[in-house]
Formats: C-alpha cells, structure tokens, sequence
C-alpha cells in the first residue's frame, strides 16, 4: 500500500541492487520515486492517454536536500520533493485539459535539439569556415589571391597544400569559437577594429607597437566580407559592419627608387641591385626581378617553373595568377633570364622561388630588413656615414619600373601594358572592346628598361633615345 512520502523518507529509501524500484507517492496521485540499482533517484509522472494507454513522463532528477530553489520547477530539473508533486499536479491537469504531457515534451526535446543544431551551426567558427570554403571572387568562380590572409584575420589557418583548417591560436576563430553570429553586433566589430588598429589583429604577430590604421583596415575589409556573404545568405538579418569606423584609405603613395636617366642620380636603383647580392637566398633574384618585369610580388614570389617556356625568355600567367583575372605574358628580357639561370632549383618544388621545397617563399618583412641594411651600407660606402635612404616598401619596384620606363620614353598605354592594367587608354568601353595585349611592344620595353637597368648597375653612360620607331610586329 501507497504512503505518504516525506523528504526524510525519500533521503532513506535504498535501492534494489538487482532491480529498479518504483515508490508511489500517496501525497500526489500519478507521482513515483523511481531509483535505480545504482543508487540514483529520480522523479516520474504515470498516468493514462485518452485512449486509455498507459504512458510515464521522466519529470527529473532528486534532489534530496529539501532546499528549494527560486523560480518555477522545470521537467528536466533537480526537484526535491515538494517541486516534483508541483509538476505531477499539473500533469494531471493538462490531462484533464485533453493533452498529452509526454508526447508535448517529447516534441518541446525535439524543437530544443533542433534549435541547438541550428544555434551550432551558426557559431562564429563555423560560419567563418563555411564562407572561406565558399570564398570566390564574384563572377570569377575561383579563390581571391589573399583568401588565406583574411583567413588568418578570421582566426583560420588553411594548409597551402589543401585541407581543413586549424583555429590560430589566440585568434578570432578560438575567441569566438561558440559564439552565435546573430549576438555580433556593431560594438563588437568597433571593438575589434580598435583592438587591431591598437594592439594588433588577434592570434597574428605585429609589425610594430603604434597605431596602425593599416592593421584596422584590414580587420575591417574581412569582417565586412564575412558579414556581407551571411547576410547575402540568410544567415543574418543585418550586417553589424554597416556604419561602423574604418580608417580612410591613405594618401596614394609616390615613392620610387632613382632610376634617372641621368646615371650619376640613379643612385638609389644601384644601391638597391648591389643589396640583391648581398642578402640571403631566393630572395635577392627574387627582387631584382620585381624590378625588372613590374609585376606584383605574389605574381613572381609564387612562379612555378612550368609557367616559363623553356628558355626563359617568357613568363606566362594565368588569370587565376592575376589581380584583375586577366592572362598576362611576361616578355623576359636576357637580364632576366640570367636571373632566372641563377636560381638554385630544388628538386621535385614545383616553385621557382621556395625555401621548404613544397611552398612558395615567405619571409618577405625580414628580407627587406636585410635588403634595407645592404642598400644603407652600400650608400654609407658611396657618400660616407651620413648617408641616408627614404623608407620604401617592396611594392614601390613596381612603381619604379613603371616610372623608368616612361622616363625612358616608353608609351603610357605600353607601359601599362607592361602592368596589365586596364586603365588609362584601355579604361571602362575601351577596355572592352579593345583586346590588343600589344606583345611586341610590351618585349620591346621591358628590354630596353633591362638595358637601362644594367647601365645603371654597372655605372656605364649611354644616350637614351625616345622610342619613335614602330615597332615590327608579328
């Protein structure tokens, strides 16, 4: 016979270490003190469906202290016993009212797991790797060439031979890694643009300690692209980067090194190709053929030897290699080629330039601390220690050969040619309609630009004559 149970009762009764038992409360019709043969109590609501079936609701675990808590009791709690005949009461009740109490629970466990799944899947970290897995430029159905720095400013880093990714350490991605996107808001994106701006982009090494409106920009162009695709996707209702403080964008910069025709001022160029020689390898051939091709360091740094015909004399780069996704054909010119020649090739590396054997080079920063060194010791030899060098950055070589190569009388459309741009004569409908690479022109100038560098080098004057004549084209 059914008794009364009391919190004293309910702390004594022992389990049957051969079955699980079943102690009815006679306090609350419908209520059971189950215990298993571990020990372990808990509560459960029996009672019968409309259609007379027989059905049970786990209301909870026991908590024997008698210590209630504030708030209402909750099916899936820790009930003492005062709690538990509060839920049986009102089981019974919705009974009376025609429902089912555990079918309805069952369907509230289901939505809840669902809602989880959904809450999961729409982390911070996951959300970020499945917009880096879907990154392409648009309408060009292929990865951006810095797709793995904005990784890495999301706080991922992808293996540059394929695979998953791992979260950098101390990175955006491990910061936030269970953090639902829809709690992003624009205090937290203002937050970490200023963190950036301040302290550094998180998990990344910094340059320098001062501000650097460089570093925020950053940070802010990739949140604004993640941000951007989930709202583009659904994923978001709004974008929280829309209004928030970037960093104008800096003044365009002039800096080139002094490639007078005038040899005697082309001093800066000089010093430059000495330091070449002078720092460590693949980076000094690395260099000089930024100066002497104009292209874009990811274009030479990444060069793949089958990209160059067999002997040297061109550089062929896919659209997948470019900036503006345009196939471009690097005419080199035989100074060029003596770079390429002296190249210590490793074996089975499919790269011209590469320190691993398996990667592109790297290491730029500290390269051109070395290249900066070189050239300050060459014009401390030059002009004495009171010499001094303007600060320049790796991508003024590109600027330098672009303004030599007009200053020695090459055409502004071949000199953008040189470039692979499309601006200039080539600019909006004309860059549509007019398709002409101008291939033996772009060969003509980066030759004579070669001759003018070797002149500057070895410190041997020559007249340097406009280019009037056609040139004679295939």
């Amino acid at each position: 016979m059914a008794s009364t149970l009391t919190p004293a009762a309910v702390e004594r009764l022992k389990a049957n270490r051969e079955q699980r038992r079943e102690v009815p409360d006679a306090g609350c019709p419908g209520l059971y003190l189950v215990i298993q043969p571990s020990g372990a109590k808990s509560w459960a609501a029996r009672y019968r469906r409309s259609n007379g079936t027989p059905a049970k609701l786990t209301l909870g675990s026991c908590d024997t202290t008698g210590k209630e808590t504030k708030g209402e009791p909750a099916i899936g709690g820790h009930l003492t016993l005062v709690s538990a005949r509060r839920l049986a009461t009102e089981v019974r009740r919705q009974i009376a009212l025609g429902n089912d109490p555990a079918a309805d629970w069952q369907a509230e466990k289901h939505r809840r797991r669902v809602v989880a799944v959904e809450k999961a899947a729409n982390t911070y970290a996951e959300a970020a790797c499945q917009f880096l897995d879907e990154y392409t430029v648009p309408k060009k159905g292929r990865k951006p060439r810095r797709w793995h720095e904005v990784a890495r400013i999301l706080g991922l880093d992808y293996p540059a031979d394929g695979g998953e990714p791992t979260e950098t350490k101390g990175g955006l991605a491990e910061r936030w890694r269970n953090k639902p996107i829809a709690e992003i808001d624009g205090h937290a994106i203002y937050g970490l643009i200023d963190e950036a701006r301040r302290r550094g982009i998180p998990g990344m090494a910094r340059r320098n300690t001062e501000l650097s409106d460089g570093r925020a920009r950053k940070m802010a162009d990739a949140l604004s692209r993640l941000f951007g695709w989930l709202a583009e996707h659904r994923r978001i209702t709004t974008n929280p980067t829309i209004g928030v403080w970037r960093p104008a964008a800096p003044m365009a910069r002039e800096r080139v090194l002094n490639t007078k025709p005038d040899l005697r001022r082309a001093d800066e160029s000089r010093w430059f190709w000495s330091a070449c020689d002078e720092i460590s390898e693949p980076f000094g051939a690395l260099f000089k053929l930024l100066l002497l091709t104009g292209c874009r360091l990811s274009e030479i740094a990444e060069m793949r030897w089958d990209e160059l015909s067999d002997d040297f004399a061109m550089l062929h780069l896919s659209g997948e290699r470019t900036k503006n996704s345009r196939p471009h054909d690097v005419p080199l010119p035989p100074m060029a080629r003596e770079v390429l020649r002296s190249v210590r090739r490793i074996e089975r590396c499919p790269y011209v330039f590469s320190t691993t054997g398996k990667t592109p080079v790297s290491g730029f920063s500290k390269a051109k601390v070395q290249l900066d060194e070189a050239m300050l010791a060459a014009a401390e030899k030059e002009r004495g220690k009171d010499a001094t060098i303007e600060p320049w950055r790796i991508h003024d070589l590109r600027r330098t050969a672009a303004t030599g190569m007009a200053g020695i009388g090459v055409a502004p459309h071949i000199v953008e040619a040189c470039l692979n741009h499309v601006s200039g004569a080539k600019a909006s409908v004309a860059g549509t309609y007019n398709r002409e690479t101008y291939e033996p022109e772009k060969k003509a100038a980066l030759a004579r630009w070669a001759e003018h560098v070797e002149r500057i080098v070895s410190g041997k004057t020559a007249k340097v004559v406009p280019m009037t004549k056609k040139v004679q084209r295939s």
